[in-house]
Parts: C-alpha cells; sequence; structure tokens
C-alpha cells in the first residue's frame, strides 16, 4: 500500500495485544495517519479530553473496560471521535451492540488492511464537520462562562434587541454604563457587531431559530 504525501488524520488504538498495537501502528503509519497507541480503555478515556479529533480502533474484548463499555463512557461524554470497533470471531453479536450504542462500523479479526484504511479516512470524513461544530459551539460557550451576571443581562438584552435606554431603564442603572456593559460583552465575544454577537448567542442555543 502506498504512503500518503499528507497526514490524513489522527488515529487512536485501543488494544491490550502488544503485537496487535504494533501491527496496526506500522499499518495506518504507512498510510499517512498519525496513531497513538493505548494498552486499554482505561488511560485512553483519562486523556480524552485532551486529545485532538480523531479516529478511534479499539477491540471490543479488553480486560477492566472493554469496547462495549467503552463506547457508552464517550457516549455519556458526548465525544465526537468515530469509533471504529475490531472483534474476533463469533463477537458478531457483541459488535452489533457496539453499533447500537454509536459504533460507526465494526470489523473481524483477521481484516484486510486496505479495508481498515478505507473504513477509517470514511470515518473521519464523516465525522470531522461535527466534531468542528461542536469545539465551535463549546468555544462560545467558555466565552459566554467569562461574562459577570450583569454583563449577561446586558447581553439578553442586546440580542433581545432593546436600546441601551431600555436595558438601562430594565436595571435601573444609567445608559452610560449600559455602554460599558456593552463595550465589556463585545471584548468577551469576541464579536465586532451586534448581528455577529446575536450570530453567537443563536449557535450558544440562547435564541430559537
Amino acid at each position: 500500500m502506498p504512503s500518503k504525501g499528507k497526514v490524513q488524520g489522527k488515529v487512536y488504538v485501543i488494544d491490550d495485544d502488544e503485537a496487535m498495537r504494533e501491527s496496526l501502528d506500522f499499518l495506518l503509519g504507512s498510510a499517512g495517519f498519525e496513531v497513538a497507541l493505548f494498552d486499554g480503555a482505561v488511560k485512553f478515556l483519562e486523556t480524552l479530553p485532551g486529545l485532538a479529533f480523531g479516529c478511534v480502533v479499539s477491540d471490543v474484548r479488553m480486560p477492566t473496560i472493554d469496547g462495549i463499555e467503552l463506547l457508552k463512557r464517550m457516549k455519556t461524554l458526548h465525544s465526537p471521535f468515530p469509533v471504529l470497533i475490531m472483534t474476533g470471531h463469533g463477537d458478531v453479536p457483541l459488535a452489533v451492540e457496539a453499533m447500537k450504542l454509536g459504533a460507526v462500523d465494526f470489523l473481524e479479526k483477521p481484516f484486510d488492511d486496505e479495508r481498515l484504511v478505507g473504513m477509517i479516512e470514511a470515518a473521519i470524513r464523516q465525522a470531522e464537520p461535527a466534531a468542528k461544530s461542536e469545539a465551535a459551539t463549546q468555544e462560545i460557550a467558555a466565552r459566554i462562562a467569562t461574562l459577570s451576571p450583569r454583563e449577561r443581562q446586558v447581553m439578553e438584552g442586546l440580542i433581545a434587541g432593546l436600546s441601551n435606554k431600555l436595558i438601562a431603564r430594565d436595571y435601573e442603572i444609567s445608559p452610560r454604563t449600559i455602554e460599558v456593559y456593552r463595550a465589556n460583552v463585545m471584548t468577551k465575544m469576541q464579536a465586532g457587531s451586534l448581528s455577529e454577537l446575536v450570530r453567537l448567542a443563536m449557535r450558544a442555543g440562547l435564541l430559537g431559530d
């Protein structure tokens, strides 16, 4: 299989079998993926919050946390990472359960190398837009979290279409003070205009469609 020139994306391999991990490391590295290896799901879940988006390739039968439990925990964490499950002969019922829990696909060992590479490419391509969208939404939520309670009130007034004067009257403070709060809101939300602030608020779910 020819090596690709550019990095295709990240792949996180989880398998307690060292030989399988090393084999997948070589195979996927040769195909142009950036590979990280984990000998169990516990270590992967511990590092998951800080990991860049990528495809997870996990064995279904592992000690402590198996592939099924891994999928359940990733679902609880709202992880956008696509998961491919590797199964042994006769593990089809487990594989079906994995699909019900959100695995994008499964393949039985021993599997065809090119089929695995194709499945990973497809999984990343399909899941990446949603992952980027989720990351952007979380970034906006983080900006909102930096607002003081009063700044949050002023922002809610602005996105409701109220003027500085009306917001000032609602909270019994001067319009000049509202201007200061408004400037703080625009800076913290990284909004260059009121329309941009409204778009950010919609993205964060503060406004209906």
